[in-house]
């Protein structure tokens, strides 16, 4: 018997070899989970703004090089990115919330042990590997796992406004992160970060569920009720398994390139040394750090914007698109710094920031369309190159200063390598359905 209009949720017991669930509540948890895993980003976004705010404190204090200051900087970016596959894998063995609980902690370790730091070896072993494995647990391949679990309908708005998270902490963190630095030194910043990320830990492990069946409900926009797998070991193994099938492909090259070249220029540039950047040409560190967070404020409007696209529009355009804007403005940018803030500054914050993380929706969507239910520990190893990017910059960005008293050749270099992703992005190919059987 077919009804006309039959619960969201529910289908015969003899598709999934067990009882429906119960309809679907007018509000599905799915958007429950999502504000959740919205809350986490943002509250983890506190050691995500820090690093850029350290460079000078920590140069001044220990007389330690831009360059040494900037390796640690970079194994940390360059942890974030390679723990994301493996954390998207453990996540399927042990569950969203024990990873990411876990995670936490490790992020709140490490920031606290910087306090008591004397030699720059424990400024990489502390805010490096520590914090770097940590927040790499708790990745995008986080934001990626939550909307493939829970989500069919609306998947790239809410990768969005995910992504957009890190944005909107950014923009809360920034601003007092700067002051406390300017006004009491760096180590209460270290500690606001470690009792930020502790505080977020109640709220993932009371209110964050691991898949839609936990609760008896189909994704949010299927009709479908779909069982919860089991765990799945072998991680490790099983993370390196999807790498391999990969390599073997040119889209995942492609993406993996330009992603690289989104972290290099958004975390290992701007992020890093931007600040550092404007206090060389006069700017008060509290002035540019709000730059940064104001570029926190458009990042939300344009990377949901991009999740909405992404619903509808030709993926590698908007990549290609996206990254030939950012490549515009960074040209620009040398001539745009000043002791004071002024309007074309100001046009660029607002330019930047709706590019900022603008790419990460279409770069989702382009590895769930290649590698199906890999799609999510794929993007992880696209994640990984991202931010080994990001590291490579973080780490030449610092030696460049020293070497050459100035950021202009990295601003300069940055412009030229948006143009190859812009590139690489419209070279990419639309996957070929497979061909129909025949009888």
């Amino acid at each position: 018997m077919t009804q006309t209009t039959p619960p969201p949720t529910a289908i015969p017991a003899s598709t999934t070899g067990q009882e429906p669930p119960p309809p679907a509540p007018r509000f599905h948890l799915a958007w429950a989970v999502a504000a959740v895993a919205f809350v986490t980003i943002v509250g983890a976004a506190a050691f995500a703004s820090l690093p850029g705010l350290l460079i000078e404190p920590l140069h001044a204090e220990f007389d330690w090089s831009r360059g040494t200051i900037g390796f640690a900087v970079s194994v940390n970016l360059a942890l974030y990115g390679l723990t994301a596959p493996f954390a998207a894998a453990l996540m399927d063995r042990f569950g969203i919330r024990r990873v990411v609980a876990l995670a936490l902690c490790v992020i709140a370790t490490g920031s606290l042990l910087t306090v008591w730091m004397t030699a720059a070896w424990q400024l990489v072993l502390f805010w490096g590997v520590l914090v770097g494995l940590g927040s790499g647990s708790m990745a995008l391949a986080f934001a990626a796992t939550v909307t493939g679990r829970w989500f069919t309908a609306r998947r790239g708005l809410v990768t969005g406004v995910l992504t957009a998270a890190g944005a909107s902490g950014q923009l809360v963190f920034l601003p007092l992160l700067s002051w406390l630095v300017e006004r009491h030194g760096w180590r209460p910043a270290a500690i606001t970060v470690a009792l930020t990320a502790l505080a977020v830990v109640p709220f993932v492990w009371l209110l964050l569920r691991d898949h839609p069946a936990d609760v008896g409900l189909a994704p949010y926009g299927s009709k479908t009720f779909v069982p919860k797998p089991p765990p799945v070991p072998g991680a490790a193994r099983r993370a390196l398994g999807v790498l391999l099938r990969a390599a073997r492909t040119g889209p995942f090259w492609l993406l993996a390139g330009t992603f690289a070249i989104c972290g290099a220029t958004t975390n290992g540039l701007v992020r890093t040394h931007f600040v550092p950047a404007a206090h060389d040409h006069g700017m008060p560190m509290t002035a540019a750090a709000s730059l940064l967070a104001v570029i926190g404020v458009f990042d939300i409007l344009g990377t949901v914007a991009s999740g909405w696209f992404t619903d509808r529009f030709d993926t590698r355009r908007l990549l290609a698109v996206y990254y030939a804007l950012r490549g515009v403005s960074l040209l620009f940018l040398p001539m745009l710094l000043a002791p004071a803030v002024h309007p074309p500054m100001v046009f660029f914050i607002v330019f930047y920031g709706l590019d900022w993380v603008a790419t990460v929706p279409p770069t989702i969507a382009l590895c769930r369309e290649h590698y199906g239910e890999d799609g999510a520990i794929v993007f992880g190893w696209v994640l990984a190159s991202h931010q080994v990017g990001a590291a490579l910059v973080a780490f030449l960005g610092g030696v460049a200063r020293d070497v050459f008293g100035s950021y202009d050749i990295v601003w300069y270099a940055s412009g030229a390598l948006c143009a190859a992703a812009a590139l690489m992005a419209l070279v990419l190919r639309p996957k070929r359905p497979a061909p129909a059987a025949t009888g």
